[in-house]
């Protein structure tokens, strides 16, 4: 099999619906809009969830929790991942340029899963206890960016 053998299943596609074209196709006079109402006239529209006046859903349940709009955002790295880059001066522009964090955002923070091997000097926003521990016991050094 190859790309030029696949098909749709059977029943996937419809044929379009063509309205307002006569009463002998079906769809025509009314053109499936039925009879008055708000649906049936043009320029209609009504929001999502919109429960003919009824209370709709998203208001009739209570509201909960709260939203910090000061919360930072860091990409968050682990020391695996860092004992596995092969590099000893590890920066937020090293980790950009492998492709190991996507963003930066408020900063980096290092966590502390896995182990350290050699000695690396680190250099990022926030670091885990453990993390840093663990860095400084494998001979590295651990820097602080403001």
């Amino acid at each position: 099999m190859n790309l030029s053998q696949i098909r749709k299943p059977k029943g996937a596609t419809h044929p379009r619906k063509r309205v307002g074209r006569g009463m002998g196709s079906g769809h025509g006079k009314t053109s499936t809009r039925g009879h008055k109402g708000q649906r049936s006239r043009s320029g209609h529209s009504l929001f999502r969830g919109f429960e003919g006046g009824q209370m709709p859903l998203h208001r009739r349940l209570p509201k909960r929790g709260f939203t910090n709009i000061f919360k930072k955002q860091y990409a968050t790295i682990n020391l695996d991942t860092l004992a596995g880059l092969n590099e000893t001066n590890i920066t937020p522009e090293v980790l950009l340029q492998k492709r190991v964090i996507r963003h930066v955002r408020d900063g980096v923070k290092v966590l502390g899963r896995g182990e350290v091997k050699g000695a690396l000097n680190v250099t990022a926003h926030l670091f885990s206890e453990s993390a840093r521990q663990k860095i400084e016991k494998a001979g590295g050094k651990v820097q602080v960016l403001a």
